[in-house]
C-alpha cells in the first residue's frame, strides 16, 4: 500500500527519521558512558520499544503506570522502572507480581509510609523489588527535596524484607519545553547540585546508589556531562512533536531542525474546500491532544491549520490551493497524549506502508 492510500485520520511513522533519531541517541548514551532507559509512556508500543533496544541499545523501559509496565512485561522486557509512586493496595499487588515475568522491576517511593505496603507485597508474592527514592528536582510534583529526606528512605527501603535501595529518581520536567538553552542549564545546574549532595550524603551512610537516573529530550546533555547521573529516560527524541522541536539547542536552532527529525506525523485529508479560503480535514480533536498547541502542517508554509473541533481541523488555504482528498502530513502539538488515541502505527519508507504496529499500552493508565 502506498502512503496516499492510507484511511485517515492515522498515525504514521517515517521510519528512515525514526531508525535515525534511535541511532542518534543510542551513540550519545554509548560515548558519554550512560545508560539509556527508553521512556515508554511516550510511545506505548512493545514495537517502538524493541527498535529503541536494538537500534539504540536501551536498556529497558520507564513506565508512568502498572498497567503500561504490565504490558511491557508480558512481552518480555527485562528491565521496568515504574518512574512513579504506586500507593493503591490493589496496584501495590500488580506491581509486586511483575518480576514473575523474569522482568527486573524498579518503583519509586517518596515517603516512607509507602515502603511498608511495598514491602509486604513482596514477600505475599515472593518476589523482590527494587526502589528508587525520588527527589524533587524542581518539576514541583513528587519526590522528597532533602538530602536527610532521601537518606531516610533508603535506609527504611534497605531493611525491609523483600526490597532493595537501588538508586535516585531525579527527572526535572519542568525545564524541559523551555525555549532557551541557557534557561534549562540553569535550571539543570541547580538539579545536579541538589541531587549530587543527596548522592554524597548517601555514601557517608554506606548506600552509594547504583543508578541515578532522569534526563529528557531538553537536558540529555547536561545530565551525561554532570558526573552524577548515570541513567536516561529520554522519550519525545525519538517521535519529535511540535512543542519540543520550537526548543533551542546551544546554536540558537530549533531541535527539529538538525538535533533530530519529525518522525511522528497524523496523516489527515482535506474532506471540504467549500469555502475558498478554508480548508476542512478529518483530524480533529479525537485524533491529537493540543494541550501543548495545535499541529503544524509539515513541509508546507502556504497553509496553516488554525482551529480544531472534535472530528474537523480548520486550514487556512489563502490561495485555495488544497484539493478535496488531498492528504497532508500534520506534526502533533504534543506526541504522548495523541499517540493514546490511536490504535496503530503505520509505518512508511519511501512511500510505502512497510509495517503496522499496535500501540499495545493505549489507555493503560491505571
Amino acid at each position: 500500500m502506498r502512503e496516499e492510500e492510507i484511511q485517515t485520520p492515522c498515525l504514521i511513522l517515517d521510519l528512515d527519521a525514526l531508525e535515525h533519531n534511535i541511532r542518534k541517541m543510542g551513540n550519545f548514551a554509548k560515548a558519554n558512558g550512560m545508560r539509556h532507559r527508553a521512556h515508554g509512556k511516550m510511545h506505548k508500543s512493545v514495537d517502538v520499544l524493541r527498535l529503541q533496544q536494538e537500534l539504540g541499545s536501551a536498556i529497558g523501559v520507564c513506565c508512568q503506570k502498572v498497567s503500561e509496565a504490565e504490558v511491557f512485561a508480558r512481552a518480555g522486557v527485562k528491565d521496568i522502572l515504574i518512574s512513579n509512586q504506586v500507593r493503591d493496595p490493589a496496584k501495590i499487588d500488580r506491581l509486586a507480581r511483575l518480576p514473575r515475568y523474569g522482568a527486573r522491576t524498579i518503583v519509586c517511593v517518596d515517603d516512607i509510609a509507602n515502603v511498608a505496603d511495598l514491602s509486604a507485597a513482596a514477600q505475599k508474592h515472593g518476589t523482590a523489588l527494587e526502589c528508587f527514592v525520588e527527589i524533587d528536582c524542581g518539576a514541583g510534583r513528587c519526590g522528597v527535596k532533602t538530602a536527610a529526606e532521601v537518606v531516610a528512605i533508603a535506609k527504611t527501603i534497605n531493611a525491609a524484607p523483600g526490597l532493595k535501595f537501588t538508586g535516585i529518581q531525579a527527572y526535572q520536567g519542568a525545564m524541559q519545553h523551555l525555549d532557551k538553552y541557557e534557561d534549562r542549564k540553569a535550571k539543570l545546574d541547580a538539579a545536579i547540585a541538589q541531587v549530587g549532595k543527596a548522592v554524597e550524603a548517601l555514601k557517608k551512610e554506606g548506600l552509594e546508589p547504583e543508578l541515578v537516573s532522569g534526563g529528557g529530550t531538553g537536558s540529555y546533555y547536561f545530565e551525561s556531562g554532570s558526573g552524577v547521573y548515570n541513567e536516561l529516560q529520554c522519550g519525545s527524541y525519538a517521535f519529535m512533536d511540535a512543542d519540543y522541536g520550537r526548543i533551542l539547542d546551544k546554536n540558537g536552532k530549533r531541535i527539529d531542525k538538525g538535533e533530530w527529525e519529525n518522525a511522528l506525523f497524523i496523516l489527515t485529508s482535506v474532506m471540504s474546500h467549500a469555502k475558498r479560503d478554508k480548508a476542512i480535514c478529518d483530524a480533529g480533536l479525537k485524533a491529537q491532544s493540543v494541550d501543548s498547541g495545535l499541529p503544524f502542517i509539515y513541509g508546507r508554509d502556504d497553509v496553516k491549520y488554525v482551529k480544531c473541533s472534535d472530528e474537523h481541523g480548520v486550514i487556512e488555504d489563502p490561495l485555495g490551493v488544497l484539493k478535496v482528498n488531498e492528504k497532508l502530513r500534520l506534526v502533533p502539538g504534543h506526541c504522548d497524549p495523541t499517540c493514546n488515541v490511536h490504535d496503530w502505527y503505520v509505518g512508511v519508507r519511501n512511500g510505502v506502508v512497510e509495517t503496522v504496529w499496535p500501540v499495545s499500552a493505549r489507555g493503560k493508565a491505571y
